[in-house]
């Protein structure tokens, strides 16, 4: 048979990559997270399961809070199907809130803690969940929501209550550093300390029993929704993608048959991602539930912490984005703590420039494996495989029981010649089937069962893929997602901004930095800072421009839409002037 782009697919020619521990086809079973869980907890009970800030919790430990949770969710009035919020970063009762939800059939909405009211406000309205579990530092931004939201319940967790207890009584010392770094892990408000249930309250017995007989709802299938996660802004309705069991399954068994070290067992994983994204939600929190790794979890991705951790409890695994990894070589270095108990780092996010996969290699004797995907993938699809035959600059080849098509992203019929650049589409058991309860965003991603990517990418004839660039106006910034348009819907706002389109500015690391490009009202003066306040007020820090540019217009189209591509591309050019100028001063 000849090979095309059209029968790709079926000739397969990556398989000639997959190193010989990766099956071609693998069997997913018909299990639901619920059942992949106490499966786990039968052959690991007496294994730690999770270690923060040094206490250990075997998984028989993290099962009693689990079940415990469970029951007093059930209590609550939380059915089948139901949705519930999780607001937290990772830590011990964040696990046991995702697996308690799971317990008993609901759907866990993951949502970064650190959203405003305003970012949370479309999506509680959207996926209409009556509980939250959240941090208690983001009760008195829930507590904004119970007004006009189906909000009702907001269960309030204190992170520093799963530490040792030495280092609880130690963040009562009254010292300014102390209570600075206790100030950073929990906060109690006079507003909603009456309004809150604490974790610990939903846990006890009282409210409902310790869980010990529950079993998973028999109307939940492994096609049924198990976990939603936003991702679009507040601009149009929210698109929150629902991600089955299947999906969440599928995906770490596809990167276990990836990654050989993780068929060995007896891994440790470094949580450096948080569970609120769809990577770090699969290659930390239920990939431990498959092969039942103990996870160093970790309240923030910071440096002093990665540090503390890869010295005291040396990781073998450590998932991550590229600029993770740069910073961990670095500070290591810097800071003479040793990394070869690492064996592997799995990348994702964004493109891996060559430089960091050596210097993370050299550093650790390790591998250093770059994976491609989003969140509707839940979230991996391609991949570089983990021998001499990766291909640097490339994201890799399809995993396996995955389908790749480049399309002329105007005619998704059309299959793009070898090396030309085309729309990126994929099937595969990981692909999500749609949108919550948005029929109309689901249609238009996909094309006769094929998932529309919104990237391009060429494929080469042996099947390796390289990323060219993104259709949707995504900025990537240190492995988070930001969308323009809401950065924009916020700028807009303010009284001295007459227009604004947000683009990223690109780093020498491969990813960007959010920036703003204005045009000023009439007598109105550039004051960055003062725009960076206003943006703080109703955006996540790592959406807030880091500078403004002044424009005296903006490129729009005929029907007067902003075009992003142009403006950015008139920014690089000013900015490229600029350095000349300097360069000829010089």
């Amino acid at each position: 048979m000849a090979l095309t782009p059209s029968n790709v697919n079926d000739v397969k020619p990556w398989l000639q990559y997959y190193p010989e521990w990766t099956t071609h086809s693998l069997e997913y079973g018909e299990q639901t997270l619920g059942e992949l869980y106490k499966d786990n907890l039968s052959r690991n009970v007496s294994r730690i399961a999770t270690r923060f800030f040094g206490r250990t919790q075997t998984f028989g430990e993290l099962d009693r809070e689990v079940r415990r949770a469970a029951a007093g969710l059930k209590a609550f009035g939380v059915r089948p199907g139901d949705r519930v919020a999780i607001m937290l970063p990772n830590c011990p009762q964040h696990m046991a809130a995702f697996f308690a939800v799971q317990l008993i059939g609901g759907v866990v909405v993951e949502h970064n803690p650190l959203y405003t009211a305003h970012e949370l406000r479309p999506q509680f309205l959207d996926h209409g969940a009556r509980i939250a579990i959240a941090w208690d530092k983001a009760a008195d931004t829930l507590e904004k929501l119970r007004k006009d939201t189906p909000l009702e319940t907001v269960v309030s967790v204190n992170m520093t209550k799963a530490m040792p207890r030495a280092q609880q009584l130690a963040l009562r010392i009254p010292l300014p550093k102390v209570m600075e770094a206790r100030a950073a892990l929990t906060a109690t408000s006079k507003n909603t300390s009456l309004h809150t249930v604490p974790w610990e309250s939903l846990t006890s017995s009282a409210i409902g029993g310790l869980g010990g007989d529950l079993a998973t709802p028999e109307e939940i299938t492994p096609d049924s929704p198990a976990v939603i996660l936003y991702t679009s802004g507040t601009t149009g309705a929210p698109k929150g993608a629902a991600l089955s069991h299947r999906n969440l399954i599928a995906n770490p068994l596809q990167g276990q048959a990836w990654v050989q070290e993780l068929q060995e067992g007896n891994q440790r994983m470094l949580a450096t991602l948080p569970f609120f994204h769809a990577y770090g939600l699969t290659f930390s929190l239920t990939l431990t539930m498959l092969i039942g790794s103990e996870l160093v979890l970790l309240p923030a991705p910071k440096m002093d912490l990665i540090m503390k951790a890869i010295r005291v409890t040396p990781p073998t695994f450590v998932p991550g984005v590229p600029t993770v990894f740069e910073r961990i070589v670095k500070t290591a270095k810097k800071k003479h703590v040793d990394l070869s108990d690492v064996k592997i780092g799995f990348s994702g996010a964004s493109s891996l420039p060559a430089n960091v996969i050596e210097e993370w290699e050299r550093a650790t004797g390790g591998h250093l494996v770059e994976g491609y995907g989003l969140t509707e993938t839940s979230p991996i699809i391609v991949g570089n495989p983990e021998s001499a035959e990766r291909r640097p600059g490339y994201i890799g080849i399809p995993f396996p029981d995955t389908q790749i098509r480049i399309v002329n992203p105007d005619n998704p019929d059309e299959d793009m010649p070898f090396g030309e650049a085309g729309e990126i589409l994929a099937k595969g058991p990981q692909v999500f089937s749609g949108y919550f309860n948005n029929p109309e965003a689901t249609e238009k991603v996909f094309h006769d069962g094929w998932f529309r990517t919104g990237d391009m990418g060429i494929m080469e004839e042996d099947g390796f893929i390289k990323l060219v660039s993104r259709i949707k106006e995504l900025i990537i910034t240190g492995g988070f997602n930001v969308y323009p348009a809401e950065v924009e819907e916020v700028i807009r706002t303010h009284k001295d901004v007459a227009d604004v389109a947000v683009v990223g500015r690109p780093r020498p690391d491969g990813s960007e930095d959010v920036v703003a490009c204005i045009v000023l009202n009439d007598g109105a003066a550039l004051d960055p800072e003062g725009l960076k306040e206003f943006a703080r007020e109703n955006l996540t820090r790592y959406k807030v421009p880091r500078t403004f540019y002044h424009f005296d217009e903006l490129s729009k189209d005929p029907m007067g839409k902003i075009r992003r591509r142009e403006v950015r591309d008139a920014l690089l050019a000013k900015l490229a002037e600029s350095r000349r100028g300097l360069e000829a001063d010089a």
